[in-house]
């Protein structure tokens, strides 16, 4: 965890906001979150209950080539960079759209780096029974950043389209979006991911069949893993969600109650704080 460290000075920190960065606790810890803005690091599991202070510049940057820019795109994105990336094509949120193979793709570098490697579909419980997909190398990072409390692989395939096709097919019979006023409520129940998972391959396996039959017996592979539980650093969970906004209100403090998928929860409101990516602030710890 060498990215976890307090700045020297915090009431100096400033910078452009990336989502923050969470590392799974051990055992039955919560997870440890910290904050980052521009080059400073916060560790901010120790903060809990303290006074926080975020202030916008005014100024936004693009966390990719660094311009200035008058509007985020994207979580973090001018309009160029965000026209011309890979990663801020249309397919990566709907991966069973991918064109790579149609000689189409923006950057093929990029996409043979990032997409053409195994993903998971997998079960997770944030506000309720949900389907998703990832690199396999972002688990857990991509069930901690939506604030899910059980997660649960069911299967692994060679790249992001087929991870996509599989998903398509398994939101015939499952939502894949987070509630997240109930996550950071949490009100949530605990599901049986094993169970559902062994109802939903049963119920979907013609067409799972369909898809080893295009891609090949292999390259769908079922797994059979135990569910992951995760924790989060909360005091309070908030009883009424009232979200801020740096589009409206320049400044945001409060006590820190707790830290939740990419939210900060204070006593004033919560933050989503990955939709201000590259929006530059001065962050204080009173």
């Amino acid at each position: 965890m060498g990215d976890l460290f307090d700045v020297a000075d915090v009431s100096a920190a400033r910078g452009a906001l990336r989502k923050m960065g969470i590392v799974p606790g051990e055992g039955d810890a919560p997870a440890h979150y910290t904050l980052r803005a521009g080059e400073h690091r916060l560790a901010l599991n120790v903060h809990l209950g303290a006074g926080v202070r975020l202030t916008h510049t005014g100024q936004i940057h693009c966390l990719h080539c660094g311009r200035a820019t008058r509007k985020s795109f994207a979580q973090g994105y001018c309009y160029p960079c965000f026209k011309s990336l890979a990663q801020c094509d249309t397919c990566i949120v709907k991966p069973e759209t991918c064109h790579y193979y149609q000689g189409t793709c923006r950057e093929p570098a990029w996409g043979e780096q990032h997409c053409f490697q195994p993903h998971v579909v997998y079960l997770a419980n944030s506000s309720g029974l949900k389907v998703g997909i990832t690199r396999k190398t972002q688990l857990p990072t991509r069930w901690l950043d939506q604030g899910a409390i059980q997660a649960l692989p069911i299967i692994e395939v060679d790249n992001r389209l087929q991870s996509g096709m599989v998903e398509t097919l398994f939101k015939e019979a499952v939502g894949d979006r987070t509630n997240w006023r109930a996550m950071l409520k949490d009100d949530v129940a605990p599901l049986d991911l094993v169970a559902e998972r062994d109802r939903l391959l049963a119920s979907l396996a013609p067409g799972l069949a369909a898809l080893r039959q295009r891609f090949g017996e292999t390259a769908i592979r079922t797994l059979a893993l135990d569910p992951v539980s995760l924790r989060y650093p909360v005091l309070e969970a908030p009883r009424k969600v009232v979200s801020h906004n740096f589009d409206k209100t320049a400044e945001i403090s409060g006590r820190l109650m707790g830290l939740k998928g990419q939210y900060l929860i204070l006593d004033t409101g919560v933050m989503n704080l990955r939709k201000f990516g590259g929006y530059e602030v001065e962050v204080a710890i009173e």
